[in-house]
């Protein structure tokens, strides 16, 4: 039975007071969490105190611990690191450190505390909660506070959300600043690739995690690297040996460079630390290789947030003040953690606890069980991983006898490469042989199959746009020709990578089989577009990198118009009919609205946002930005906007106007786009391995159920198969877009976080659930 729907606007803060603190190490994204806390806060009309200084500021007490207001977090969305200050304690490890700061806590009235930072950070706090009562006694007895107060205050609320780049805390997909380390890593990856293929060198590159992989390995699986190092899973015996022998062989392949990625606490099977000066000195004294060191250092932590951890960042400020609101003395301090799509809350010392258990395995060196309690992703990672980067001799592969082929249909998105890459070599250790198509079904219809190799597809992961060359046309007209292609190249599946067009394809071809045998035959589709618009996956490749474009350009704009100040932007953005970018971009950007489609607006509420922004010009905030989804009305068009708020804002402030174009459509993918296009492509290939099995009778292939012609998608936890044409009452044909779109949910937070009064579906919130343990078991490549 479905939940009645519950809206956060029950819910009141007035009398309370929430206390927000950044503890630990820094990372990307604290700030925007800080401003959610703050903004969400103040909106539930509850006063809110920055605590500098982490716990330091907390015991010291003064002017370290200040009420703020909604200004006070204005501009800080896209600076990284934290502006409240971080440090290391060593006094509230004491009891009587706790004392000074729970003191300080009351004499404010502060009884709603939220943690950001890791799990020492949030084990301290946890601790704190636990002993609240006795320590107020203890003021009491020593007359520092009144007895009444103690009464008033009697119970400690603690949320904690988890900032930590290395991405080592259980219980969560994702940390906040992880995405964006992962993007430092890899802009320095790339730009050290173009060097050490000049000069034919091998580059050794070590990585923050010092008890936790993670960084190190889809650093690796998002550049392609030839061998990396991480604490969890320890290179076998002999491994120099092995490293060696692989390293010359893609030499001897005409591979150009060598790229090998440490993390700082790599080790071996026998827990001894593995440098980069000693991997350095290994390839240099048996191979010969010029070889470099480079250790990136801080430079991960530095730098400008990502679109993903903002949106992270920005959602967990919210879900943990509601938390707090929700709290009772009976809830057990938990964490806001990231789940699939979702945020859920988990308890905190569940999840500390679990990671606690991987540094007990790896120091017991049950190095299995170190890899499956970090949790099902990096399990898949390292998976992956595996299967890509060790290409196998021939007499070691299965010989399936299979031939599929592979395409890209509709606009180029930055991530097909890596899913065509990624498809390619797990389908050559399947035993199959690949197959790829040029400029997609038009392509295939003239006949631009070739085979491709596991080399043909090396530095794949990081090249932007198309290389197989991508074309909108559907195969409807060319039904004849592709069937006699399908034919001549015996091709027995077809992997299909793209957006709408790829999947209205797919729909005819299955329509036409009652016709032609040859399109009887598995055929999956990988969602790969910029507008994210294809039903049945909650992301598509393509639109985080879309994403991060268009917020670094909202970044560049907003400090444009803080220099000249009263200064109003209306930007539009790509994604045809589908809001995705302008929300999603607004609320990365800190946006004052979005335009889109699929929430119908009228001359009324462009007057209201008019208006919204002239109060907002006589605050100390002087500029406003505004996103336009590019087919959101055909009439209030960008330049009709861009004129009403000139007209309205005659005498308040100026306007100017940007239409961002198909640089979203370029660039180098993103981490998460080359990560996700991958793990979904090879997915996909599994799942065509199995289908083949399944369909193949009488020496031949032959596949004409609804369930052989499925698109892989994204839904909310899980990467799901769904049979095409059970997705056609999911989809708004005209308007190319779902009928349903998870992020709608997420639109009133940037009318929260933007000043708007608004309501905001908390049905999914509220629900503590627990953290599950999992055993070791075979590899699966169950979930992303």
């Amino acid at each position: 039975m479905a939940q009645p729907q519950k809206f956060f606007e029950n819910l009141s803060g007035a009398g309370k007071a929430i206390g927000v603190l950044t503890s630990g190490g820094d990372a990307q994204g604290m700030n925007a969490a800080v401003r959610a806390v703050v903004r969400m806060g103040i909106y539930v009309e509850a006063k809110v105190y920055f605590v500098h200084e982490g716990y330091q500021g907390m015991v010291d007490g003064g002017n370290n611990i200040i009420e703020v207001s909604w200004e006070s977090v204005s501009s800080i969305l896209q600076v990284g690191g934290t502006v409240i200050g971080s440090a290391r304690c060593k006094a509230f490890r004491t009891r009587e450190g706790r004392l000074k700061a729970a003191c300080n806590l009351v004499k404010r009235g502060i009884t709603n505390l939220c943690v950001i930072g890791g799990d020492g950070s949030l084990t301290g706090a946890n601790l704190f909660r636990e002993e609240w009562s006795g320590l107020l006694e203890e003021l009491v007895k020593e007359g520092k506070i009144e007895a009444s107060a103690a009464e008033q205050y009697s119970h400690l609320n603690i949320v904690g959300m988890v900032g930590s780049i290395d991405n080592d805390f259980c219980g969560t997909d994702m940390t906040i600043g992880t995405d964006s380390a992962l993007h430092r890593i890899i802009e320095v990856v790339d730009a050290i690739m173009t060097t050490a293929q000049s000069h034919q060198r091998t580059f050794v590159l070590e990585v923050m995690g010092r008890h936790c992989g993670y960084l190190a390995l889809v650093s690796a699986l998002a550049c392609g690297a030839d061998w990396v190092f991480l604490p969890e899973s320890p290179p076998e015996e002999g491994w120099e040996e092995l490293m060696c022998v692989k390293l010359s062989e893609n030499r001897a392949r005409k591979k150009r460079l060598n790229i090998i990625i440490v993390s700082e606490g790599a080790i071996d099977c026998h827990n001894n630390s593995i440098t980069s000066e000693k991997i350095k000195d290994l390839v240099v004294s048996q191979l010969g290789f010029d070889t470099r060191v480079t250790i990136l250092g801080h430079v991960q932590r530095g730098g400008t947030p990502s679109a993903f951890d903002r949106i992270l960042a920005s959602r967990m400020g919210v879900e943990c003040v509601l938390a707090l609101l929700e709290a009772t003395p009976e809830t057990p301090a938990c964490v806001v953690s990231l789940c699939g799509n979702q945020a859920v809350r988990l308890p905190l010392m569940e999840c500390v606890q679990m990671t606690q258990e991987v540094q007990k395995a790896m120091d017991e060196r049950r190095f299995a069980d170190a890899v499956t309690l970090r949790g099902r992703s990096f399990e898949n990672n390292l998976n992956t991983y595996k299967l890509l980067s060790h290409k196998k001799n021939i007499s070691e592969l299965p010989k399936s006898n299979f031939n599929v082929a592979v395409l890209n249909v509709g606009a180029p998105a930055a991530g097909m490469n890596a899913a065509v890459r990624s498809a390619v070599r797990v389908g050559i250790t399947e035993g199959h042989k690949m197959f790829a198509v040029s400029d997609g079904f038009e392509g295939f219809a003239k006949g631009q199959v070739r085979e491709i190799k596991w080399g043909d597809v090396g530095g794949w992961t990081g090249q932007g746009g198309s290389l197989l060359g991508t074309k909108r046309t559907l195969p409807a007209k060319y039904f004849d020709q592709i069937a006699e292609q399908i034919r001549s190249n015996s091709i027995n599946a077809l992997l299909v990578i793209g957006g709408f067009e790829a999947y209205l394809g797919l729909m005819e071809l299955t329509v036409a089989r009652g016709k032609y045998d040859e399109f009887c035959i598995p055929m999956v589709m990988v969602p790969a577009t910029v507008s994210n618009n294809v039903p049945g996956s909650d992301f598509s490749i393509g639109a985080d990198t879309a994403l991060n474009t268009i917020t670094d350009t909202c970044d560049r704009i907003k400090q444009s118009a803080s220099g000249t100040k009263r200064r109003v932007f209306i930007i539009e953005t790509m994604g045809g009919y589908c809001g995705y970018l302008a929300n999603m971009g607004g609320l990365a950007a800190g946006a004052d609205a979005a335009y889109i489609f699929e929430e119908q607006f009228d001359i009324r509420e462009l007057q209201a946002n008019v208006e919204h922004l002239t109060e907002k010009m006589k605050t100390c905030i002087q500029r406003g930005l505004v996103l336009r989804n590019e087919n959101s009305n055909e009439n209030y068009t960008t330049d009709f906007i861009y004129q009403l708020y000139s007209e309205e804002g005659r005498g308040v402030f100026d306007c100017r106007k940007n239409v961002l174009g198909h640089m979203q459509q370029g660039g180098a993918p993103s981490p998460f786009d080359r990560n996700f296009g991958t793990k979904i492509s090879a997915k996909a290939i599994q799942w065509i391995s199995r289908k083949l099995k399944e369909c193949y009778r009488k020496g031949r292939v032959f596949a004409n159920t609804e369930d052989s012609v499925c698109l892989l998608g994204m839904r909310r936890r899980a990467l799901v198969f769904q049979p095409v044409m059970q997705l056609r009452d999911e989809t708004d044909f005209k308007h190319r877009i779902p009928k349903e779109q998870w992020w709608l949910k997420l639109r009133p937070l940037m009318k929260i976080l933007a000043k708007y009064k608004t309501s905001y579906d908390i049905s999914d919130a509220g629900q503590l659930e627990h953290v599950t343990v999992r055993r070791p078991h075979h590899s699966d490549m169950g979930a992303i």
